[in-house]
């Protein structure tokens, strides 16, 4: 069988923080890669691939209520699990 079943793709938004209904521990620990505009990123903090989004951390800052800053960037975005 060549054809993938349709759980071996990343949800299509995902979240590291555990306060947002986004968030999937079992998705996270499995690994998932994420590519915006064809560059792969390493610090994202949430995607959306059907609205065409990542927010990405900035740098080692913090809010006040201690959590990573954020930026948001439009564009095309790809997720897919990491072996």
């Amino acid at each position: 069988m060549t054809d993938t079943p349709a759980a071996d793709t990343p949800p299509d938004r995902l979240c590291v923080d555990p306060d947002s209904p986004w968030h999937d521990a079992a998705v996270l620990a499995r690994g998932v890669g994420v590519r915006f505009k064809g560059a792969e990123k390493t610090n994202v903090e949430e995607y959306c691939v059907s609205e065409g989004w990542v927010r990405l951390a900035v740098g080692k800052t913090v809010d006040r209520r201690g959590k990573q800053m954020t930026m948001l960037l439009k564009g095309p975005v790809e997720s897919w699990f990491e072996s």
